[in-house]
């Protein structure tokens, strides 16, 4: 045997290997690294300051060898246990070679155990590969080796090749496979694993069973799980663990918290660790009273102060909507960690307290706890909620300060505040410094250009995002095609869609909802409809989908049809299905249905939800029962700007200006922030009574009380105001000094007040703009044509007639219609098809001497035919509104008011004739027009005959 080294003894490069490691894994793996250099290296051990051997002299090898002591295999073996570093390990097996102790194989074994804990998995297998003798540990040593470096699948392939040797496994062997079965989510594998033990008649102990436990768990066979788990007797505390953690990680709750009540039946004592799993399950169920118990029993065994545990407390009452418990605990916590401080945020942010959050963020900063990933998710999230991008490049700052701008997670929430803030520059600098980029990131550019009125820059970075090969997934799938259906971009939905089936998601409910509902957006309801035919399984979304189309579309008589074949087929509405069913009785007029659906609601106990009772309130103002409108007003618990400006438009719909600027007014006062919408609603309100300075003035206080910046909508609202109050010039004035272009609705608004007030020449001019903009709109020839008819100037009338026949363009046809019990009769100029026409008619010859004989006068200015005097006023006489009210006065019983839709504005001459006609017959005449409500009683009108 080669004699010891001693400190006074050098060695050198060359003659190392000769004198320690003449051969296998040290000489060739280790030392053959010095041999390199080209001087030589003396490695006096007395003065080795760096090298492991220091570390191994001074636990007590150094002695040893000084003293030329032959020290044994359990020597050895106890200092490779202390080895932390390949170089102590590696030093050590040299001299076990060297000793003659190599041939050991336990000793071996913890050889391989050395280079398994310092990662150094191929050596280790080298090693393994060189032993003439190999035992299980030797086997399940390596097995370990593969599982703790992720190698899963060397692991098990070394595992069947132990099987094949004839070695029989141990338990630690068993419970190593098994981790790695969980691990790799190898269901199958670990079957047979545990098959081959049940047929070898191996007998389990705890370990195992707790890995066959965990494994079963991961695997998500929690059924067989608690089959193993049940059989066992008595049960550690490690199997409940794996077995309430396993029905905690799969979502089920009732059986993980139905576990842990048995636990505390059987007296076992929960770990931190359980009651942590056990508390997240009660969040996620929203078991408040579950959580309160198990905090009892947290605090009953001793746990308050634990960390761990009292995060999962925050994290629990956060979930369940209980802030001031979540406070509670965190406060008392002793110390608090990242995670509660994070819950507390995340609650902060859902319950829209987002200034406490960002109180809580420099609190948390204050106290020098550093901020994950998730924490700086929930702030930012917070800045894009209030769109304070002031405070959100704060915390970009401290992104950057910590280190975190390149998680892609944090890079994803920066994006997504940026975007929300409306500062797309900012996020398009952050999309472009992102060291790594998902699908997640692609995803939130193009719906922040979508959402900041981008839609050209939308579709760009999506086509970057396809030529960069990201596979688009259904969530993106999803943003793409919503953005489709708000632009009404049908082509580039198309497209969208034949991509969807190219991806094979083509039999996905989920997307083929949103294609469904892209289609029935943009106008394409046949497509739709078809689309709706051929999914496999409809489900309430796409129920949804084809009525909100019928509803936007005007296609309410199909949406009612399909409402009623929803409710055959079984299926619930919900608060979606129910808006768009009342938006649609709204549009229709239809009170009586609008009622029927508005006792549904509430028999659902829905009649709380604020998006169902602005609906209601819209419903019942646009069926003309502004009262039942203001009591739905006046009920509802919470009323959002929807709530407000719904009631508002209401008011100015009817003419009831007053009422309408009061509550406005109340409005400010309760603090509540009008939306563009809102002053809309105002300015719309001041244009039916012709207030021209409180027009202005509220026009004047957009930008400088609420920081809202006019749109065409409302630049067209005070045209409307100025134009109907004679005011032409002004109204060309201020179309003059917009910041923009002026839209169709600016030039339409300037042309309806030309035809009221007969100026032909402006006329001309804002007809002239409008057909430069909207060729194909027949109303803007329709308005031109009797701006000259009026005139008299049928030459004139006639060419434009004779443009829109050559352009193909139609005029909509005049129609009003009534609600008679829950049947709709709608009539057109001179119609004679009704059953009750020739009733009708009766009444009209009979109405017409009643209202001469009080001094009606026929209007032959509103018949905008070059024909005779007497065919004028018998054409007059039979406008689709005088045959409406005719039919009302057949159908409805004396006394009881009549109430009829017309789709275009109501003629001058019809309107001077309901107010006679409501004197003749004692009723009240309510007449829905295109712009507004009329309300003819005792031959005055509730317009004041402004309108």
């Amino acid at each position: 045997m080669t004699e010891l080294l001693t400190p006074s003894q050098p060695i050198t490069a060359r003659s190392f290997p000769q004198q320690i490691a003449p051969s296998g894994i040290l000489g060739s793996q280790v030392w053959n690294r010095d041999s390199k250099r080209k001087n030589k290296v003396h490695l006096s051990i007395g003065f080795m300051r760096h090298n492991s051997l220091a570390l191994c002299y001074r636990e007590g090898l150094e002695e040893a060898l000084n003293q030329n002591h032959c020290v044994d295999s359990r020597f050895y073996a106890s200092k490779l246990k202390l080895c932390r570093s390949i170089e102590e390990g590696q030093t050590l097996q040299g001299h076990i070679i060297r000793t003659g102790c190599g041939s050991d194989v336990n000793l071996i074994n913890k050889i391989l155990g050395m280079y398994v804990r310092c990662r150094r998995t191929e050596d280790a297998r080298q090693l393994f590969d060189e032993m003439s003798e190999r035992n299980a540990v030797t086997w399940t040593t390596m097995i370990g080796g593969y599982a703790r470096q992720g190698q899963g699948r060397k692991a098990l392939n070394l595992f069947c090749a132990m099987l094949m040797s004839g070695v029989e496994p141990n338990k630690f062997t068993f419970a190593t496979v098994f981790g790695v079965c969980a691990g790799l989510g190898t269901l199958q594998c670990g079957e047979q694993i545990h098959g081959y033990i049940i047929k070898t008649r191996i007998e389990l102990d705890d370990f195992v069973e707790n890995a066959l436990v965990d494994m079963y768990a991961k695997c998500q066979r929690t059924e067989n799980a608690r089959k193993v788990f049940d059989k066992v007797s008595p049960r550690d505390a490690v199997l409940w663990t794996a077995m309430i953690v396993g029905y905690a990680q799969l979502g089920q709750g009732v059986e993980a918290l139905s576990l842990f009540n048995q636990m505390q039946r059987e007296q076992m004592k929960p770990d931190d660790y359980i009651f942590t799993s056990v508390l997240s399950v009660c969040g996620d169920m929203l078991a408040h009273g579950h959580g309160q118990q198990v905090h009892a029993i947290v605090i009953k065994s001793g746990f308050e102060s634990n960390v761990f545990v009292g995060s999962a407390l925050v994290g629990m009452y956060v979930k369940c909507d209980s802030m001031e418990d979540a406070r509670q605990i965190f406060e008392e916590m002793p110390e608090g960690n990242v995670v509660s401080w994070t819950a507390m945020i995340n609650g902060y942010y859902e319950q829209g307290q987002h200034s406490e959050v960002l109180l809580l963020f420099n609190q948390m900063h204050r106290v020098g706890l550093k901020s994950n990933q998730f924490t700086y998710a929930g702030v930012l999230r917070a800045c894009a909620a209030v769109k304070s991008v002031g405070e959100g490049r704060l915390i970009h700052a401290c992104v950057i300060r910590s280190g975190f701008e390149s998680n892609v997670f944090v890079g994803n929430a920066l994006l997504d505040m940026y975007a929300k803030c409306g500062s797309m520059a900012d996020a398009e600098n952050v999309f472009d410094e992102m060291a790594e980029r998902n699908t997640v990131s692609w995803t939130v550019m193009i719906q922040g250009y979508a959402i900041n009125q981008q839609g050209k820059e939308a579709f760009n970075i999506l086509e970057r995002m396809h030529l960069s090969g990201i596979i688009l997934d259904q969530f993106t799938f999803s943003v793409v095609l919503s953005i489709c259906a708000d632009l009404s971009a049908l082509e580039q939905g198309k497209q969208v869609h034949a991509c969807i089936i190219r991806s094979g998601f083509e039999s996905n409910v989920i997307l083929l909802n949103t294609v469904l509902d892209m289609y029935a957006k943009c106008g394409r309801l046949h497509d739709a409809r078809v689309l709706f035919k051929r999914i496999p399984n409809w489900d309430l979304v796409s129920w949804n989908a084809m009525i909100a189309g019928y509803d936007k579309h005007g296609c309410g008589k199909e949406g009612l049809q399909l409402f009623g074949q929803f409710q055959e087929v079984g299926i619930k509405p919900n608060q979606v299905t129910f808006a768009s069913v009342v938006n649609i009785c709204a549009s229709l007029a239809l009170l009586e249905q609008g009622k029927q659906i508005h006792a549904c609601i509430m028999k659902k106990g829905l009649d709380t939800d604020v998006v169902l009772g602005n609906a209601l309130i819209d419903m019942y103002a646009k069926c003309g029962h502004v009262e039942d409108a203001r009591h739905m007003f006046n009920q509802m618990p919470n009323q959002d700007a929807v709530s407000w400006t719904a009631m508002i438009a209401g008011y100015g719909k009817h003419g009831d200006c007053n009422n309408a600027l009061k509550l406005y007014e109340e409005m400010l006062q309760t603090g509540m922030q009008p939306d563009h919408i809102t002053l809309i609603g105002v300015l719309s309100a001041c244009s039916h009574r012709g207030l021209v300075d409180a027009g202005w003035r509220y026009f004047n206080s957009m930008t400088q009380d609420h920081g809202i910046i006019p749109i065409a909508e409302h630049y067209a609202c005070m045209v409307d105001l100025l134009g109907r109050a004679g005011h032409l010039v002004e109204a060309r004035d201020l179309i003059s000094q917009m910041p923009f272009e002026p839209t169709a609705s600016v030039w339409g608004a300037l042309l309806s007040a030309c035809r009221v007030h007969f100026d032909m020449e402006l006329g001309k001019q804002a007809a002239e703009r409008l057909l430069e903009l909207q060729p194909q709109n027949a109303g803007t020839y329709i308005l031109l044509s009797n701006i000259y008819a009026a005139a008299g100037m049928w030459n004139e009338t006639a060419k434009v007639r004779s443009l829109m026949e050559n352009r193909a363009i139609k005029k909509e046809a005049g129609c009003s219609w009534i609600q008679i019990g829950n049947k709709v009769h709608a009539f057109v100029a001179g119609d004679r098809l009704h059953p009750q026409s020739e009733a009708i008619y009766a009444v009209l010859e009979k109405l017409a001497r009643q209202m001469k004989e009080a001094g009606y006068v026929p209007n032959t200015n509103f018949v905008l035919h070059d024909v005779e005097g007497e065919q004028k006023e018998n054409m007059l006489l039979h406008h689709s509104e005088k045959l409406a009210i005719a039919f009302g006065i057949i159908n409805r019983p004396p006394g009881m008011p009549i109430r009829i839709v017309k789709n275009l504005r109501v003629c001058g001459d019809c309107h001077t004739s309901s107010k006679i006609i409501s004197k003749i017959v004692g009723r009240e005449i309510v007449m829905r027009d295109a712009n507004r409500f009329h309300q003819f009683k005792d031959g005055l009108c509730s317009c004041g005959d402004y309108w």
